[in-house]
């Protein structure tokens, strides 16, 4: 069955309901921008709730070394990727559904309109010669009156015994005329009806069932691609659902990782103070007399307060720079981390100071690249800072030494400040490798491309076209230059910013 045989006559039915057809397309684009809405709103309200309860700042931060707080962050860290899951289902659905079904859409439009502005013109072609056959039936129905009644006349005429031969003869030709004008136009209707019959034919059997089942045809496409829109639906949502499992399975784990002896343990570990119990109170016997070196010993209310220091919530003693204000425990914890700390500044500016000596030997050996003398404010700057960082080094070591005692202390020291020793040779031999390091042979600790092209002008560097694979000899140091080896065995100094490593 097809509308084309069946719907001949169902002009109007046909167009309402491909239009029907087509408003329930933009409608369904309609509810799929909403339901992307939702979805954004969703997201947009899960990633402000993760950021209300999210961890910032150095206290969250030391808070979240216990497994409730970090599972609890964990958490957020998940949600906030389940967040953006749902982000990608609105925009899978903006760009799958709504955007590529609304250019459909308007293509279906044309289409109909197409298919719609044939069957109008055909039906007009169809209304115009049926008028022509109208026209032309009316004119053989006139004439053939007229010559009627001419023949009529002429009849009559030659009966009449007063006409003369003359008005016989007129009457005749007159008659003869008008028959002859009939016939014509007799002719000219048969012919224009065989005419419309033929076109009345090959619109109902040809030209309406072609676009009639043209139109059918692209309906039934439209509910094709409308059912395909509406499994998308579903599709772009399941497509992210094991990405949203893996969250919320991440979120059941983090429920898993706490564990409440560890935390239990950690808070010993950070506030453990160290102190002794305080032994029993001795009874004074007031009764003997009371001696002023046994109040001042025994019943002294200071001595009292600072072994019940630990419970007082109040008059906390101000900070000191060696942490003497804190517990025992506390204050070596302290201590160590500021030495730790100390430890890698030393190493920066030891490392800095070194990059600065061989950019000066380089200055020196090729004065087309710079001014020597324009590094000495650094240089000095420098050796002042790692001059200041060697003293409190050894002044806060001293205070882990006094906290620790003894040789617990010697051995503590030495395992945490190894650099001493070698931060000195170090500093020691930064003058002497420079003069020979392009005579021994040295093996590229790595490779990088090009960014850009590099004209080695000056004495030292080398020229690199952008693109080119380069070995690198000498890692920057600080001071923006780097040494590389070329393919050809070219070797020397380029900008550290001309490059990327290769992976």
């Amino acid at each position: 069955m097809d509308w084309g045989t069946d719907l001949w006559d169902q002009y109007d039915v046909i167009d309402k309901h491909t239009q029907s057809g087509l408003d329930l397309v933009e409608r369904y684009i309609k509810f799929v921008k909403e339901r992307t809405e939702i979805e954004q709103n969703y997201a947009k309200q899960l990633r402000n709730l993760n950021k209300k309860y999210a961890k910032r700042g150095s206290k969250e931060e030391q808070e979240c070394k216990f497994t409730n707080h970090a599972s609890f962050q964990e958490i957020l860290n998940e949600l906030n990727d389940y967040a953006g899951q749902r982000e990608l289902i609105a925009e899978n659905m903006m760009t799958g559904i709504c955007v590529e079904l609304t250019k459909y859409l308007q293509d279906l439009k044309q289409e109909r309109k197409t298919h719609l502005s044939d069957a109008k013109k055909a039906q007009q072609n169809l209304e115009g010669s049926f008028k022509q056959l109208e026209s032309t039936k009316k004119r053989f129905a006139k004439e053939w009156a007229e010559a009627e009644k001419a023949t009529q006349q002429a009849e009559k005429t030659e009966n009449d015994l007063n006409a003369t031969k003359l008005d016989v003869e007129k009457a005749k030709q007159h008659a003869h005329v008008r028959m002859h004008t009939a016939e014509e136009c007799r002719n000219d209707y048969a012919a224009q009806l065989q005419k419309y019959n033929k076109e009345q034919n090959l619109f109902y059997y040809t030209e309406i069932p072609q676009i009639f089942n043209k139109l059918q045809d692209m309906d039934e496409r439209r509910i094709r691609r409308l059912a395909e829109a509406y499994s998308q639906f579903s599709e772009t949502e399941k497509n992210v659902m094991p990405i949203i499992s893996k969250c919320l399975e991440g979120i059941s784990t983090a429920g898993t990782k706490t564990n409440e002896k560890q935390d239990s343990m950690l808070v010993v570990e950070q506030h453990k103070s160290g102190f002794e119990r305080p032994g029993d109170v001795e009874f004074e016997d007031y009764s003997q007399g009371i001696k002023p070196a046994t109040f001042d010993s025994s019943l002294n209310p200071p001595r009292v307060r600072t072994k019940l220091w630990p419970f007082s919530k109040k008059n906390k003693l101000p900070a000191a720079e060696d942490f003497s204000h804190l517990p025992p425990e506390q204050r070596k914890k302290r201590l160590q981390a500021k030495i730790d700390e100390i430890t890698k500044d030393l190493q920066k500016e030891l490392d800095q100071s070194e990059a600065l000596e061989k950019m000066k030997g380089v200055y020196e050996q090729n004065p087309q690249m710079g001014d020597p003398s324009s590094l000495e404010p650094q240089i000095s700057e420098t050796a002042q800072n790692i001059g200041r960082l060697k003293g409190e080094l050894t002044k806060y070591e001293s205070w882990l030494s006094e906290a620790i005692g003894g040789e617990e202390s010697s051995n503590s020291i030495n395992n945490n400040t190894q650099h001493g020793p070698s931060a000195t040779d170090t500093s020691q031999n930064i003058y002497t490798e420079f003069d020979d390091e392009f005579d021994d042979i040295e093996t590229p600790i790595g490779q990088c491309t090009a960014l850009y092209s590099f004209e080695g002008n000056s004495e030292g560097t080398i020229t690199v076209m952008k693109g080119e694979q380069l070995s690198v000899m000498e890692e920057d140091k600080g001071d923006g230059w780097m040494r590389v080896l070329r393919a050809g065995g070219q070797e020397g100094y380029i900008p550290s910013s001309y490059v990327q490593p290769s992976p």
